[in-house]
């Protein structure tokens, strides 16, 4: 994990923060999967909400109010949102590209994907587009990696790609479609390209 600062330049103020009625008892149900005393547990789940509701990123009201919320000094919240990449101090795109260039990624052509995205989005890694859709980020593996090259828009994984089927996935993006996620080749889930090799009969 890496530490994440954010220029005061590039963040907008933003007055205030309150749960919306809806995400208050979300909150509370995450609060509760702990015992009493422990609510602090729930800071990561909570920022992750706060975050959602906020457009994709933290405000520092936003964590001062998680803080309040969990009973927490305001500075353990800041060392939990300035620690994980998952969290942004300043405002990205609608949709976050969450590029994976770990080795079985890179080897199976992760530089035609991050090429995509920079011809289609405009932005590379850690800038927004301007038209407010894209942000782009390069990071570690993402866990797919028998479905390499594949990218991570917002909570969805879209796999098997390349330089073609990247462009055609972020266009569909541009237009307000929402494109199929994850192999955008013919393949099941995580089977074999083509269906399976071995085992292909059952045995009497």
């Amino acid at each position: 994990m890496a530490m994440i600062t954010a220029d005061p330049k590039d963040v907008p103020h933003v007055a205030s923060f309150a749960w919306t009625a809806e995400n208050l008892e979300i909150a509370k149900g995450f609060v509760a999967q702990y015992p009493a005393g422990r609510q602090a547990s729930a800071v990561i789940a909570c920022l992750d909400l706060a975050q959602r509701q906020s457009g994709g990123w933290l405000p520092r009201v936003a964590m001062d109010y998680v803080g309040r919320f969990l009973d927490m000094p305001p500075i353990r919240v800041y060392e939990i949102a300035t620690f994980y990449t998952m969290f942004s101090l300043k405002p990205r795109g609608k949709y976050l590209l969450q590029v994976c260039t770990t080795t079985p990624c890179w080897l199976r052509g992760s530089d035609a994907v991050m090429k995509a995205c920079r011809e289609v989005t405009g932005v590379g890694p850690g800038e927004v587009s301007a038209d407010g859709l894209f942000s782009t980020m390069e990071v570690e593996c993402l866990g797919a990696c028998v479905n390499a090259p594949m990218i991570q828009i917002n909570d969805t994984f879209y796999e098997d790609l390349d330089e073609a089927s990247t462009k055609m996935v972020l266009e569909a993006f541009k237009r307000g479609e929402t494109p199929k996620p994850g192999p955008q080749v013919d393949r099941q889930t995580s089977a074999p390209v083509g269906g399976p090799t071995t085992l292909t009969t059952i045995a009497e």
